[in-house]
């Protein structure tokens, strides 16, 4: 019951911030702090919460059940309490969508400030998700004439060898992979670049920053709820994994690098762990893949517009 309360004031605390006066002349929309009894919110609420649960008692207590259960068995357990959490979230997504009380009147679209807020929560997440896969670059480049003496040896032995860097080394326009697999930002392994310098778990957080932005977006208050409730699957399951890391448990959680990163997102930069902000920003920038994070803004900006401008919401 106390966690139940809890969760209930957190997730509040995240999704009132953006309600539009015209709610409060619509007859049809009820008063915010009715929802707390009602129940597409106690299904947005304890959906998440259970899932939240399972994975961290299962996880926990991995060690003694394996014991008990065996390893095959522990994981089978794993997998079906799992499936069920995450039927019983699907479910509850049934139930909250569209459900009253209403923050605004979607007709006339979302106000300008939660169009601001969704688009910052959306460029996070999609930014941090865009870092993950590899470096993109335009497939075509264009490359001038060759500096220095590049002539080869005529010799029948290695003909091939020399016609294929007289076309390299020859100028025009060249078609090259979308992907530059070589881009290597971070060789030093005792130190954090990218996203680490974010957030240890960046998964977990980019997955938060997106459900915190479709939450920007929605009128309803139980489907906000919903939406913004994976910020807490982030929190807790990110202190968690940090926890079980530390004792050995699925993994290794150094000393070190832990002083110098975090699991909230920009925490370890904002506190100085890294070093001067300046300083840590100038380096992030030159650290990021440049083509990769303007697409996720473009999609973010893109999205916003769309999902904001009165059209039925998802």
């Amino acid at each position: 019951m106390v966690f139940h309360f809890a969760l209930s004031h957190i997730s509040l605390s995240i999704v009132f911030p953006f309600s539009s006066p015209q709610a409060a002349n619509d007859s049809k929309m009820a008063a915010p702090a009715a929802s707390l009894t009602s129940q597409p919110f106690r299904w947005a609420i304890a959906s998440w919460s259970f899932f939240i649960l399972e994975n961290t008692v299962l996880s926990e207590n991995r060690t003694l059940l394996i014991s008990h259960l065996g390893d095959q068995n522990y994981h089978a357990c794993y997998g079906l309490c799992s499936t069920v959490a995450m039927g019983s979230v699907g479910y509850a997504y049934k139930m909250v969508r569209n459900a009253e009380p209403m923050m605004w009147n979607s007709i006339k679209g979302a106000p300008m400030g939660a169009k601001v807020g969704s688009f910052a929560c959306f460029t996070l997440g999609l930014g941090m998700m865009s870092q993950m896969p590899p470096k993109l670059q335009i497939p075509v480049e264009y490359r001038g004439e060759p500096v220095g003496d590049s002539t080869v040896q005529p010799n029948a032995m290695n003909s091939a060898a020399n016609k294929t860097l007289s076309e390299e080394q020859s100028s025009g326009w060249k078609v090259r992979c979308p992907f530059d697999f070589t881009d290597n930002k971070n060789p030093d392994s005792n130190s954090v670049a990218g996203l680490e310098r974010i957030t240890r778990h960046p998964g977990l957080w980019s997955f938060a920053f997106l459900g915190l932005g479709q939450a920007f977006l929605t009128p309803s208050l139980p489907q906000r709820v919903w939406f913004a409730m994976p910020t807490l699957v982030a929190l807790i399951g990110g202190a968690h994994t940090d926890s079980r890391y530390k004792r050995g448990m699925g993994g290794c959680l150094d000393e070190s690098y832990e002083k110098i990163t975090s699991n909230v997102p920009f925490w370890a930069i904002c506190s100085g762990k890294q070093g001067q902000i300046g300083n840590v920003l100038k380096d992030m920038g030159e650290e990021i893949k440049p083509l990769n994070a303007l697409i996720a803004v473009g999609a973010a900006g893109v999205w916003v517009l769309r999902r904001g401008r009165g059209i039925k919401l998802v």
